[in-house]
C-alpha cells in the first residue's frame, strides 16, 4: 500500500485522482471496521426499489421475507433507505441488521429502523458500497425495483457467473401473483440464452419465485452440506458441514468430470495451504476445477446439499 502510494506521487497523480482513492479507501477501511465483529454470521444482501410504498404487496413480501430469514439466523444488509429496504429491516429488526448508505440529493436518507445504528454506514461511492454489498454477502435477494435494482442484480449475476465472488444463492424474490421477475426471467431466456449469451448452465445460478417460503428455503438449502469454498493453488477446496457417501462421491465425480481439468473429486481433511483454522475441521472436497464453469459449479453444490 505505501509502495502504492509512493507511486502515485512519482507519476505525478492529478489530485481529484488521489482524493478519489483517498475517499474510497477510508470508506472501505470503516466499512471492514464494521462489519469485522460479525464475521462469522451469514448474511443477505437484499436489493429493491426505494419508491415501493408500505401498502404494497411487494414491501409486505419483503418485509415477511426478512423476519423468516432473520428467524434463520441470518442478518440482513440493505441499502438503508426507504420502500424495500425500509420493509427489511423493519421486518429483521435493527439487531439483525446493516445499512450500506449512499449519499444522493433524493431518497436515500437512512430508515427510522437502521438510522444512528453502528451498524450503518454511508458511502460517496456506488462501486465501494456494491463491493461491500457483495463481499459481506453469503446470498442475495431481490425484489421489484429500478435501475439500480437491476444494475445490482447484473452485478450479482456476473461476479457469481465469473468466478469473481464466492458462490452463493440469487434469489428474484416477488409478491404473490405478480410478474415483476416472471417478465424479466423470460427476456433473459428469449433474448440471452436463446441467442447463446450465456449458456444453459448459466441459469442454474438464481431463482425467481413469488414464493416467501421458496425464497427462505433456496438459501438455508444451499448451506445444508456445503459450507463455503476457495482456491488452493490449482484446486478448488469446497468445505462441508459433513462427509459426503463414497457412492455419491464417485458419480460426483462422473457426472461432474466435465468441469474437471484432471483427476476426480477426492474427499480428505484441510490442506495445508490453508491458513484458516477456526475451519479446519470441516471435511473437504479437493477438485481441478476449470475455473470457467461455474453455472456447473453450482449444480454440483446443489447435488451436494440434496444428496449429501
Amino acid at each position: 500500500m505505501v509502495e502504492t502510494c509512493l507511486k502515485l506521487l512519482r507519476d505525478r497523480t492529478h489530485v481529484a485522482d488521489v482524493k478519489l482513492l483517498n475517499a474510497a479507501l477510508r470508506e472501505l477501511r470503516y466499512a471492514f471496521k464494521v462489519f469485522a465483529p460479525y464475521a462469522g454470521v451469514r448474511k443477505v444482501s437484499i436489493f429493491g426499489s426505494a419508491r415501493t410504498r408500505p401498502d404494497a404487496a411487494a414491501y409486505r413480501t419483503a418485509h415477511e421475507f426478512a423476519r423468516r430469514i432473520a428467524a434463520e439466523g441470518y442478518m440482513v444488509i440493505t441499502g438503508a433507505g426507504s420502500g424495500i429496504m425500509r420493509a427489511c429491516q423493519e421486518g429483521a429488526g435493527r439487531e439483525r441488521s446493516f445499512g450500506v448508505n449512499i449519499r444522493l440529493p433524493f431518497e436515500q436518507e437512512p430508515n427510522e429502523f437502521i438510522n444512528k445504528d453502528a451498524k450503518l454506514t454511508t458511502f460517496r461511492y456506488f462501486f465501494t458500497r456494491k463491493l461491500i454489498f457483495m463481499k459481506e454477502a453469503d446470498a442475495a435477494a431481490l425484489f421489484p425495483g429500478g435501475f439500480g435494482t437491476h444494475d445490482e442484480a447484473y452485478e450479482c449475476l456476473t461476479l457469481v457467473q465469473t468466478g469473481k465472488t464466492k458462490p452463493m444463492p440469487i434469489v428474484f424474490v416477488d409478491a404473490p401473483r405478480g410478474t415483476y421477475w416472471k417478465t424479466w426471467k423470460r427476456y433473459v431466456e428469449e433474448h440471452l440464452l436463446r441467442h447463446h449469451l450465456i449458456s444453459k448452465e448459466d441459469m442454474a445460478l438464481f431463482k425467481v419465485t413469488t414464493s416467501v417460503d421458496q425464497a427462505v428455503e433456496e438459501i438455508t438449502r444451499f448451506y445444508r452440506v456445503y459450507h463455503s469454498s476457495r482456491t488452493v493453488g490449482h484446486q478448488l477446496v469446497i468445505r462441508l458441514v459433513r462427509p459426503l457417501p463414497e457412492k455419491l462421491l464417485d458419480r460426483l465425480s462422473h457426472d461432474f468430470a466435465d468441469i474437471l481439468l484432471s483427476g476426480a473429486i477426492v474427499q480428505g481433511p484441510a490442506l495445508a495451504e490453508e491458513d484458516e483454522p477456526e475451519l479446519a475441521a470441516l471435511p473437504r472436497l479437493v477438485l481441478h476445477f476449470n475455473r470457467t464453469s461455474f453455472g456447473r459449479l453450482r449444480q454440483l453444490i446443489d447435488c451436494i446439499n440434496h444428496d449429501g
